[in-house]
């Protein structure tokens, strides 16, 4: 059946063949073709108990990680159950865990079995490609992204934006709080850190003062890569904070200064301020370092002998 309504699901991972003798390599001498066709009558009989096993379970989809075989697929067939052979390890997994089962490799104890749901199963057909299409599933937060490109090298893009944009939707799903973007909550670092600076005496104000000045070039690189005065917009930025605008923030599309709250532009607060201590605890790194160690420059003997040729047929 191509289409299915209400399925209950099996997701199974157990061997669905009946040449197990040529896979492991054993042999059988036979005294005649009639010996021969019972081997393999008697093989037969085995899946077709192995298969009323499955079917005495209700289902009406089955799904093997492994390979199915013409005459189980058959019998399969003629009972209307779908079945579904060779899927990808990973994909059986996710495939349990949306539908609500769980894989299984015996079926003598059908009560044992915890078997999937969904509301339809369908064969769809994306381009070239046929796929088959769980709809309404027990999670139903689950779904599937198809990603469809020119050249292998889109398609790689295009993954990579992709999961990096579902990477930030978890992060701020997991810390839902988010600070004002535009380089807002730069400027106001900034101007707390030169708050604290001026209250400092001696060689430390210089080092809060770097610190504050570093602060300050996240708007400055924002401005820079809109093609737009960074010296001019950033100095505008800081006179609007010390006015007491706390929401402004750069407004890219107009390269001014705009506010970021009623823009709606913000940025994670945990993504913020792993930056903030990563970029801090490279700086102590290279700080602490109180050595450099000076490598002699590399000689480039292939140019010297080549010059030295030169003048020999010359001279």
């Amino acid at each position: 059946p191509k289409r299915i309504e209400n399925a209950t699901i099996m997701v199974a991972n157990t061997p669905m063949d009946t040449d197990k003798i040529k896979i492991f390599g054993a042999r059988i001498r036979v005294e005649g073709t009639g010996k021969l066709e019972e081997l393999e009558r008697a093989e037969r009989e085995k899946m077709r108990a192995k298969v009323e096993k499955i079917k005495d379970h209700g289902i009406t989809c089955f799904v093997n990680r492994q390979l199915i075989y013409n005459w189980p697929e058959q019998l399969f067939a003629d009972a209307g159950i779908m079945s579904i052979e060779h899927a990808d390890f990973d994909g059986v997994e996710r495939l349990a865990l949306v539908t609500g089962g769980e894989i299984t490799s015996t079926f003598d104890h059908p009560e044992l079995v915890r078997l999937g749901h969904c509301d339809v199963i369908e064969e769809v057909i994306i381009g070239e490609d046929r796929l088959i299409k769980f709809s309404g599933v027990a999670a139903g937060e689950a779904c599937t992204i198809v990603l469809r490109g020119a050249t292998h090298q889109l398609l790689d893009e295009s993954e990579r934006s992709l999961h990096d944009a579902l990477s930030v939707l978890s992060q701020t799903t997991q810390e839902p709080r988010t600070v004002l973007g535009g380089g807002c909550s730069e400027v106001l670092m900034s101007k707390a850190v030169d708050e604290i600076a001026a209250k400092t005496a001696g060689k430390q104000q210089a080092a809060i003062e770097a610190f504050s000045r570093a602060l300050r070039q996240m708007p400055t690189i924002l401005a820079d890569n809109g093609g737009y005065d960074s010296a001019d917009l950033v100095a505008k930025l800081r006179a609007s904070h010390y006015e007491g605008n706390k929401t402004h923030g750069l407004d890219m599309e107009h390269g001014a200064v705009g506010d970021m709250r009623e823009l709606g532009i913000t940025e994670s607060f945990k993504l913020k301020r792993q930056v903030l201590l990563s970029a801090s605890e490279a700086a102590e790194m290279i700080l602490r370092v109180d050595d450099i160690i000076r490598c002699a420059p590399r000689q480039r003997q292939g140019y010297i002998v080549g010059r030295r040729k030169q003048f020999g047929q010359t001279g």
